[in-house]
């Protein structure tokens, strides 16, 4: 890599709130978050370079475009500021994280402020449904499958992996009960106060409905409002500064594949397995090395898939991993009711905030959420939800139906 790139400073929303009852539009989401993360990071308005939002569909659900002309409004002093809004459905936040990552790279900005933000409690589920199908090959798909698209079409992955490898509707809910509970440890999260059990996530109720077999309400992501924010340095501005910074980003890999599910090799996804290879060749790791990961986990399905498609597990082995329990955090093993033993995989604790399932996923954030939670991991500050000793941390955004991908190795500095 070229310039260093760290993490200075972060912040977010509380991805519980529902900001249209509080009488907040969009702006206010991306203003608390970035100020939140200004705070943090200890600098002067001022010493901000450059601005970048991540959003996915601001126009659709809140009629407002032109995002990153928000951010002068944290400050006079931002005005005058180079901002761009960056779209890559569901990774729109990780594509903006490196895009300022490489306009600091490239010598071009010395600090840069990313936020990634998203208001989706603004219409009837139903509805919301139908924008979030415009990442997908809208005009190809939604007549194949209706209402609830993506659900449906990610019901088709875990039919595809079931066929392959074999699969349990227990074992797509373990992954759901594992990320609320870990959700039960972080004051911000969206399902902080979910009690799911195994037996209410594996069993079909009226609170728990089949709604693209095999996936279940509870094996699908929330609506959720919320923003995340980072300040991103150079070397040089750190130098300047005069204090360490805990968190440098190592490497990372994005790539991109056709729109349509049926266009992909499912479950394979070489395509996303390639950008994996390409983060752990830039950061001279394996597998092997990380410590912990926040994966994109909008359904069960997809952090199964994650764990094969990041190397954490061999083709068809993401369920012995996921059942070992050496995915979930020490503290709630006891709630998880492991049946298999561990010894064949090391700890690596998976979506320890909670991933998009315990955490929320407000779409075009959730990319820059977890890479607050990689820096508060790394620097640890995570409280409850603390994995021991984290010195790398690995974060992989999705965006469609594995369409567009992006990993990032984090590693602390001290």
């Amino acid at each position: 890599m070229a310039e260093p790139v760290y993490v200075l400073g972060v912040g977010r929303t509380d991805f519980k709130r529902n900001f249209r009852k509080e009488g907040k539009s969009l702006k206010h989401v991306i203003l608390e978050a970035a100020r939140a993360a200004l705070d943090d990071a200890r600098i002067q308005p001022g010493d901000i370079q450059a601005g970048i939002v991540g959003n996915f569909a601001s126009g659709l659900f809140t009629r407002q475009l032109h995002l990153g002309a928000i951010l002068p409004e944290l400050d006079p002093a931002l005005r005058g500021l180079p901002t761009l809004h960056v779209e890559a459905a569901c990774a729109s936040g990780g594509v903006a994280v490196l895009t300022a990552a490489k306009l600091i790279q490239g010598g071009l900005h010395d600090a840069v402020l990313v936020v990634g933000a998203e208001q989706q409690k603004t219409m009837p589920p139903a509805e919301g449904a139908d924008v979030l199908a415009a990442a997908a090959d809208y005009h190809a798909e939604k007549p194949l499958c209706g209402e609830f698209m993506f659900p449906k079409l990610f019901a088709r992955i875990a039919a595809a992996y079931r066929k392959r490898y074999g699969l349990a509707e227990e074992q797509l809910a373990r992954v759901a009960v594992k990320n609320h509970a870990h959700a039960r440890l972080n004051p911000l999260a969206q399902m902080r106060d979910s009690t799911l059990t195994l037996v209410q996530a594996t069993n079909e109720s009226e609170e728990n409905l089949r709604i693209a077999p095999p996936l279940k309400v509870t094996d699908c992501s929330q609506i959720t409002d919320g923003g995340a924010a980072i300040v991103l340095c150079s070397g040089h501005f750190l130098k300047r500064l005069s204090r360490p910074a805990s968190t440098r980003l190592l490497g990372y890999g994005h790539t991109t594949d056709c729109l349509a599910l049926d266009k992909k090799d499912v479950p394979d996804f070489a395509i996303a397995r390639r950008a994996a290879e390409q983060a752990y060749g830039q950061a001279g790791l394996k597998p092997s090395d990380m410590q912990a990961a926040e994966v994109h986990d909008c359904f069960s399905i997809s952090e199964i898939v994650a764990y094969e498609i990041l190397g954490f597990a061999a083709p068809g082995a993401g369920v012995k991993l996921l059942e070992s329990g050496a995915t979930a955090l020490p503290s709630v093993r006891s709630q998880l009711e492991i049946r298999s033993p561990k010894s064949d995989f090391p700890d690596l604790p998976v979506n320890p905030g909670g991933g998009l399932l315990g955490d929320g996923h407000p779409v075009g954030a959730s990319g820059v959420r977890q890479v607050v939670e990689a820096h508060q991991q790394l620097a640890g500050a995570a409280g409850a939800r603390q994995v021991p000793g984290a010195r790398r941390f690995l974060t992989f955004n999705m965006g469609g139906s594995v369409t567009t991908n992006v990993v990032m190795i984090w590693g602390r500095e001290s």
